[in-house]
């Protein structure tokens, strides 16, 4: 998994880690984040996002919506390997997640071809490499967990769908990772980030397949406006990878 990477991945990954080191989050393009991705592996990018067909719906919304629908699993990361860790419960405390927090919320897994499919060991190899050079020597693990999440969220005529029905919030991890997969007659759906101070520093709408966000979970929250469809007679989702990373 050690990087071979020619100057030109090396520069964008320069300039992707700049905006992350002096504001805490990043917004990157399709356009340039397609790139870095291949330089990962990124492989049939076509089928892994048809994958999102096959989620369960969430079962543990508090709130009592059905609009969203998901599938989770845990890997561990080193700059020589990505392994997948046994299935087990997603848990946040009450303190980052009032709504659905202070539980063990066992998802459906993801599908073991997804799990190793090249275009998400892409996006977990490029979030390892992030990751360990944004911290501190002293501080970085010798391997990070990380947490992805399929997400689904399928707004209906009379009912948004809210991607982060949480509100504004943190993870509680080191590193957040958010990659748009599909957007399917979605108004709306902007994402913003607020300082600690719950003051608005920057907001940007992930409309394109591989529009990415990048977070540092412990210098802003985050959050995504609701989002409706923009044909009532016909369906829509909007579709996202999340990928956490916190020290094991």
């Amino acid at each position: 998994m050690a990087d071979s990477l020619d100057s030109y991945t090396t520069q964008r990954l320069a300039d992707l880690k700049k905006p992350l080191t002096e504001q805490g989050f990043a917004y990157e393009p399709a356009q340039a984040m397609r790139p870095l991705l291949d330089a990962y592996g990124l492989e049939r990018w076509d089928e892994f996002a048809e994958s999102w067909n096959h989620l369960g719906v969430d079962r543990f919304m508090a709130d009592g919506g059905r609009y969203r629908r998901r599938r989770y699993a845990t890997f561990s990361l080193t700059d020589q390997q990505v392994t997948r860790k046994p299935h087990q419960p997603h848990y946040q405390s009450r303190d980052y997640n009032t709504l659905n927090g202070g539980i063990e919320r066992w998802f459906k897994p993801v599908a073991p071809d997804i799990g190793s499919h090249p275009a998400l060991l892409a996006v977990l190899r490029l979030m390892n490499r992030m990751a360990t050079d944004l911290t501190p020597e002293a501080q970085r693990p010798q391997a990070w967990h990380a947490e992805i999440h399929q997400f689904r969220i399928e707004p209906s005529p009379d009912a948004a769908g809210q991607p982060t029905p949480e509100g504004l919030h943190r993870d509680g991890v080191d590193w957040v990772c958010v990659v748009m997969v599909d957007r399917e007659n979605i108004a709306s759906g902007e994402t913003t980030i607020h300082d600690l101070n719950r003051t608005l520093v920057g907001s940007f709408t992930l409309a394109q397949p591989m529009d990415t966000a990048f977070v540092n979970d412990s210098r802003v929250y985050h959050g995504v406006t609701p989002v409706t469809p923009m044909d009532p007679t016909r369906p829509a989702h909007r579709d996202v990878l999340v990928v956490t990373l916190r020290h094991e």
